[in-house]
Order: structure tokens, then C-alpha cells, then sequence
């Protein structure tokens, strides 16, 4: 196991970027940085596991992404978007009544789709979508091809698109 220090140094390197990745998942200031915090205490325990096969940022965006799945299976929060094609996912968010039962509305219908979605597809969009990976690392931290990780984004992309169109 690495020393203190040394994961001190990975959070002080990787901080930003991980609440980055949360805010853009949960649009709520709060919530990202209680979801960093979590991913930080699950990386600090899982630490030993860390092979090195893929950037330190690409390991700890699949914890963050893991948090963020737990989170949401735990709450619904009509501030928590995943806003893919219905709405502006840099909308600023309201109160007013409608705004908000539509965007309940919404982010059930995404979750709904993004829950029939083989595994390996949410990953992989979730890991390109929100945390802004290339294809390389999201080929390598899946233990994929960068071309297959670039067929299932699209594939991804198209079954939630169907699958909200449909309904």
C-alpha cells in the first residue's frame, strides 16, 4: 500500500477533475462534493488493487462513475440530471413547479434507458459523456479496443435515443 503522503499527492493531482466529472453527472455543487469525497475514501481503500494499467484519472473516474450509480439507486433528486438529448445539460435549473416535474419526469426516463443498457455500454458512455475520457483510456480501463469502445459509444448513444423516443 502506498504511503499517505503519496495519496495525498493523488487527490491534490486528481480533485478537480473528479469533482468535475460528479458535478457534470449531478449538477449540484453539494452533491459532487460529497460524491468526491466518497470516491476518495473508496480509492484510499482500494488502493492496493490500483495496477497501473491505466491512468490514475481513468481508475478513479470508474469509482466516481460506480458512486454516482449507487447514489442515484439510493435518491432521486429532481435536481440530479443526466440530461442526454432532452433537455441543455448546462441549463440552469429552476424551481418552478413544471420545470421541476419535468425534469423528474426526465431523468427517470434516462435512468429507465441507461438501466437496459448492457453494462459495458453505461460504462463506457458514462466514461466518455461525463468524464471526458478519450477512447484510448476508456479502451484500456475496459480492457477493449479503442474501435470497440467507439462502437459502443455510438451503440449507446443510439439505444438511449431509441428507447426515448419510443416511449
Amino acid at each position: 500500500m502506498r504511503s499517505t503522503e503519496e495519496f495525498e499527492q493523488i487527490y491534490r493531482d486528481h480533485y478537480r477533475r473528479v469533482y468535475s466529472f460528479l458535478y457534470k453527472l449531478c449538477r449540484s455543487p453539494e452533491t459532487a462534493e460529497d460524491l468526491t469525497q466518497e470516491t476518495f475514501y473508496q480509492a484510499y481503500i482500494s488502493l492496493s488493487r490500483y495496477n497501473g494499467q491505466c491512468e490514475m484519472f481513468t481508475w478513479l473516474a470508474a469509482i466516481a462513475k460506480n458512486t454516482f450509480l449507487k447514489y442515484l439507486r439510493h435518491t432521486k433528486n429532481e435536481k440530479m440530471t443526466i440530461d442526454l438529448y432532452i433537455s441543455d445539460p448546462e441549463a440552469p435549473l429552476t424551481d418552478e413547479p413544471g420545470y421541476r416535474l419535468l425534469r423528474e419526469v426526465e431523468i427517470d426516463r434516462i435512468l429507465k434507458a441507461l438501466e437496459r443498457l448492457p453494462k459495458k455500454y453505461s460504462d463506457v458512455f458514462l466514461l466518455r459523456t461525463y468524464g471526458e475520457l478519450p477512447y484510448s483510456e476508456i479502451a484500456l480501463k475496459l480492457g477493449i479496443s479503442v474501435s470497440s469502445a467507439k462502437v459502443i459509444y455510438h451503440r449507446a448513444r443510439k439505444s438511449i435515443k431509441e428507447a426515448l423516443l419510443d416511449e
